[in-house]
């Protein structure tokens, strides 16, 4: 008896395999991509320090380089959790800052660092720091001396940053190799049960 593959299925798995591969490329290339951004910001440390940017470019932002900002005025406080310089878990208190002329409208200063969510008393000033990542604004400055009273925060570090581009590369090859390998199961269990029918008949 002539052994037929299904080809419909066939075709559906093996294209989803094939998704599956291209999706484990595309995460290869991500990780390429995002070494040398790592290694951008690793340099950036040693770099002069650059005027504080007005209009962040989220694809192009300069974090780990040192600016400053002259917070006008305070006009307003969040608090997020964050660690101090010694890595004692708490609270970091960000400023939200009117600014003048190249720095734009404002800007997001970490002033330090607490025990407590509280939010500090400070009415601004000039404030030296290290540009670092922020969810919700792009970019922020972390102050290299805290003020207001507040203990210095954890200055930010490259390790932050996630790198999972590898193994998200690796995961999806495995998804391929397994349902490669259940399907060729699969079709092996099939066409055994059909000769085993034939010889039956």
């Amino acid at each position: 008896m002539i052994k037929r593959v299904p080809i419909f299925v066939s075709i559906l798995v093996l294209a989803a395999v094939a998704i599956m591969v291209g999706l484990g490329i595309w995460q290869l290339q991500r990780a390429d991509w995002k070494n040398g951004l790592l290694d951008t910001y690793a340099a950036a440390s040693g770099m002069p320090a650059i005027a504080y940017p007005a209009v962040p470019d989220q694809a192009d932002a300069p974090y780990f380089r040192k600016s400053s900002v002259n917070c006008l005025a305070v006009v307003g406080w969040r608090s997020t959790s964050g660690r101090s310089a010694d890595g004692q878990a708490g609270w970091a208190h960000i400023a939200q800052c009117r600014t003048a002329g190249a720095e734009g409208p404002g800007a997001q200063v970490v002033a330090g660092w607490s025990e407590r969510p509280d939010d500090p008393q400070w009415d601004g000033g000039m404030v030296n720091g290290i540009i670092a990542p922020d969810s919700q604004y792009v970019i922020r400055l972390v102050a290299s001396e805290p003020v207001a009273g507040l203990q210095k925060s954890q200055p930010p570090a490259i390790d932050d940053i996630p790198n999972n581009h590898l193994s998200y590369a690796v995961q999806w090859f495995l998804f391929a190799g397994i349902a490669l390998v259940i399907f060729l199961l699969a079709l092996r269990g099939r066409n055994k049960g059909v000769a085993q029918s034939g010889n039956l008949s």
